[in-house]
């Protein structure tokens, strides 16, 4: 960690103290919260990674943090910022150089009402109970306080630690609706139906091991793909999927049980 990094944690780390809640315990790791015990890690299948998970804020991300440069912010599920902003607070469970406080986000270790604005970006999937995780941050969140949360529809199986839900409009509305009142909703550009295309393409012709089926595949055209789905069926570029594909692109996922 640079210099300049660490003085600026040890300034919003006196901040910090301000907002946490009396019960929690917790330890510290350079200037960073540590409210995650080997207990917490179990119970949440939270395992040690060196994956990184880093994202540049989009504008209106920017818009909110600079709407008032005195207030407090929660980014709830950071990953690793390239930006360090002093009044941001950067949630993880991952102790990042740039992660303030390490916690889940189905219990927040803050006071109710602590921040001006809460951004969730493309996390909501990755908890274990978003309908937990929606009512914690809508608590910690001042009286007029703002949310930015985004979320991932038409993507593909992509597990960091894990993915559980992708969310329609509606479905992320729900989460919301009983504890905020929900002022917009949009699909923002980096959200458009290209990028799922894409990124279903490019991980089907990555998932083809077969050179000439994978080529094969490339040279389709669009119309060549809008027919009916069965008749597809036993075409290469479709039965030589392995089974991690299929759960990464599939239409639906089953599930057998048994009590």
């Amino acid at each position: 960690m640079n210099e300049s990094l660490l003085l600026k944690k040890i300034k919003k780390s006196e901040k910090i103290k301000k907002i946490l809640k009396d019960r929690f315990e917790f330890s510290t790791i350079e200037y960073c919260f540590n409210f995650l015990p080997d207990e917490i890690r179990q119970n949440y299948g939270l395992e040690n990674t060196s994956n990184v998970s880093s994202h540049n804020y989009d504008t209106f991300a920017l818009e909110l943090i600079n709407s008032n440069p005195l207030g407090l912010y929660l980014d709830c599920g950071c990953g690793k910022r390239n930006e360090y902003f002093e009044n941001v607070v950067n949630f993880e469970i991952v102790n990042y150089d740039s992660t303030d406080v390490l916690g889940i986000g189905e219990d927040l270790p803050f006071k109710d009402e602590s921040f001006d604005g809460v951004l969730s970006l493309n996390v909501l999937e990755h908890v274990k109970d978003p309908f937990q995780c929606a009512k914690e941050i809508s608590r910690v969140l001042k009286k007029d306080g703002k949310l930015y949360c985004v979320v991932p529809f038409m993507s593909p199986y992509h597990d960091f630690p894990d993915h559980f839900y992708n969310m329609t409009r509606s479905g992320l509305r729900n989460l919301f609706c009983d504890y905020l009142q929900v002022t917009k909703q949009d699909v923002i550009s980096s959200g458009l139906p290209i990028f799922s295309i894409t990124w279903i393409l490019n991980n089907w012709i990555n998932g083809l091991e077969n050179p000439k089926s994978k080529n094969d595949f490339m040279e389709m055209k669009v119309k060549d793909l809008i027919n009916s789905p069965v008749e597809y069926l036993d075409e290469p570029f479709v039965k030589e999927l392995s089974q991690e594909k299929n759960f990464e692109l599939g239409a639906t996922t089953a599930l057998w049980a048994i009590k």
